[in-house]
């Protein structure tokens, strides 16, 4: 059973939490670019404004996961408060380069996590529409999100059998949401212009596990 555990923080310092990862036991983790949407009127309470991020992605165990999920937000206790957030999302399978075995993941675990009742909508639209679905969400209630520059891969023969345009440049915008909002944020951002022709982006969503804020602890 395996989880990915998800960090979204400062330009620069995804590198501090992948050491953390590994030296606590995790094999190794993927740095992603992406830059922030929050307003200032909820910078405040998220800590994620427009600016640049990190993204981090470290895939590890069930027997892994508490080590090294408690040793990155042990290791931004001295960090401002709301320095970034942290989550993690069941792996259903995978595999590794070099073999050709599909690992079977999913936790198995029960334990009633800090986050339980977010989701993570996962939005992907052509280049230039994602500062529009993040607005859209925002009206709906959602707060704020990161987007992340991403390039579509499919070839002509592949676009006129799914009924898509080939856009080559693509935008990936993650928010987390309460479980109550997602519907009303899917239907927002579904309804937007750029969403109207068939095959212009999808939305996709999973649970946001153990959900929480890293840095200095809030009174």
């Amino acid at each position: 059973m395996y989880r990915l555990i998800v960090t979204i923080v400062p330009h620069n310092t995804g590198e501090q939490i992948t050491k953390t990862a590994v030296k606590a036991g995790a094999s190794g983790s993927t740095i992603l670019m992406g830059r922030g949407t929050a307003e200032n009127a909820i910078i405040q309470l998220l800590g994620l404004g427009d600016s640049e991020k990190d993204i981090t992605w470290t895939l590890v165990s069930d027997e892994e996961y508490k080590t090294v999920f408690d040793e990155i937000k042990n290791s931004t206790h001295t960090k401002k408060a709301h320095f970034g957030i942290m989550f993690s999302i069941d792996v259903n399978s995978f595999s590794k380069a070099g073999k050709k075995e599909l690992i079977q993941g999913g936790s198995n675990m029960a334990d009633k996590s800090e986050g339980q009742g977010f989701q993570v909508l996962n939005v992907i639209v052509n280049k230039g529409y994602a500062e529009d679905a993040m607005a859209a969400a925002r009206k709906a209630g959602a707060g704020g999100g990161t987007i992340i520059g991403a390039r579509g891969t499919a070839k002509e023969g592949d676009a006129k059998f799914f009924g898509m345009d080939i856009v080559p440049e693509k935008e990936l915008l993650l928010i987390i949401v309460p479980e109550e909002k997602k519907a009303a944020v899917t239907d927002a951002i579904s309804e937007l212009p750029c969403f109207s022709k068939a095959g212009s982006g999808i939305i996709f969503s999973s649970n946001a596990n153990d959900f929480i804020f890293l840095g200095k602890e809030t009174k």
